[in-house]
């Protein structure tokens, strides 16, 4: 049985964007900057995308930036935002368990002269509102609060946050890396305070190379890319129009039924504790007692003797995909920063999977990947002991 729960990673392109980007590419092709039909006709893709993830947040298709993926959403908006602002200060504050495409932005805001500082989380991932407020001083110019981590699908109360910082500064401008929780949630940034939002294409069904920055009116950024003004001159260089396309259709499939989906996510994830809770060598990090206080899609589990690529490739050879942790990060191989955030235990930090679900997983293959896991990983374990 084949078996793909990695879909925190990326996730399959539904065939209704896969349609769509095929007309596009082979039809509707012209550059949407011209001013012929086939320009007009692009252009109009541009336009239908931007209105459709703009009703998903209930924002206005202006407040809408294209971008190549989260990686850039990220860039744009932390050294964008930092950079725009600069004048007002100097300081900014992102979590302690930020993915890498917020982590490293931070820090090379310091070759820029700002002071970065990280806000601690608690064990289950959380940031306090009142911690974060200590943190906020009249030079801080940017907050950045990761919507749902990336590793254990700890979610974070966003408005609270928010409300927390701009009470202590209103000029602070908040960012919320959403590449996990948009598709999942309905998010109003406007409700919650959220200045500018991150998303992903491929993490909801969309194409690879496809994203956007929501960037809320008014809030200053600085263009990280210069050429031909295109986007309102917020983001130069020909809009890749079949990814854009594509990502405009899966946002609004995956919102269409978006309650059924995350119900069932849900009861994968709570066959799947259920089930672990029973084996004295498996540790589920960081799932609340109400399992709905968590992403629906993630879940980390530590598994005692053994390590963790080692039981991912067990795994493999039996037809189900996992991951040892986030697959941006397989570039540079280490431990993981989020799961020392959180206090794993030291013998564990190296002997953790992260299983990541979609709405086409079965029940099937959750019962199919626990019998796998309890045929090898007490055979494993018991071989590294000796």
């Amino acid at each position: 049985m084949d078996c793909y729960f990695d879909n925190a990673a990326t996730t399959r392109v539904c065939p209704e964007a896969v349609a769509i980007m095929e007309r596009v590419m082979r039809e509707d092709y012209g550059n949407p900057s011209s001013k012929h039909i086939k320009g007009f006709e692009a252009e109009k893709y541009i336009r239908d995308a931007s209105a459709t993830v703009a009703q998903t947040l209930h924002a206005a298709p202006k407040e809408i930036i294209f971008t190549s993926g989260g990686t850039e959403s990220n860039n744009m908006a932390l050294i964008g935002s930092a950079l725009a602002n600069k004048r007002s200060g100097n300081h900014v504050i992102a979590s302690a368990f930020e993915h890498p495409a917020v982590y490293n932005p931070m820090l090379s805001l310091e070759d820029f002269g700002f002071e970065v500082e990280f806000v601690p989380v608690d064990n289950m991932g959380h940031v306090d509102p009142r911690r974060l407020a200590e943190m906020v001083r009249e030079e801080t110019v940017l907050v950045s609060i990761m919507y749902v981590n990336n590793e254990t699908g700890a979610v974070q109360d966003i408005a609270a946050l928010s409300e927390a910082v701009k009470k202590k500064n209103p000029k602070v401008v908040f960012h919320s890396d959403a590449i996990q929780a948009y598709g999942k949630y309905r998010i109003n940034p406007k409700k919650e305070g959220i200045d500018l939002l991150s998303v992903s294409g491929h993490k909801l069904h969309g194409p690879k190379g496809s994203g956007f920055l929501y960037a809320a009116e008014g809030t200053k950024l600085r263009p990280l890319i210069f050429g031909g003004g295109q986007q309102k001159d917020r983001r130069s260089g020909t809009e890749n129009v079949p990814a854009i396309a594509g990502l405009g259709v899966a946002a609004e499939k995956i919102y269409s039924d978006l309650d059924q989906r995350t119900a069932k996510m849900y009861g994968l994830k709570q066959r799947m504790i259920e089930a672990l809770s029973e084996l004295d060598w498996a540790h589920v990090n960081a799932v609340p007692a109400d399992i709905k206080d968590s992403a629906p899609h993630i879940l980390s589990v530590s598994f005692d003797g053994i390590r963790a690529e080692v039981l991912l490739h067990a795994l493999e050879e039996r037809g189900i995909m996992v991951s040892s942790g986030s697959a941006c990060s397989s570039n540079h191989p280490g431990i993981s920063g989020t799961l020392k955030a959180i206090g794993v235990p030291q013998k564990l930090l190296d002997s953790t999977l992260r299983f990541s679900f979609c709405g086409d997983n079965t029940i099937e293959q959750v019962d199919y990947c626990i019998e796998c896991l309890k045929e090898t990983v007490p055979v494993y374990s018991r071989f590294s002991r000796k």
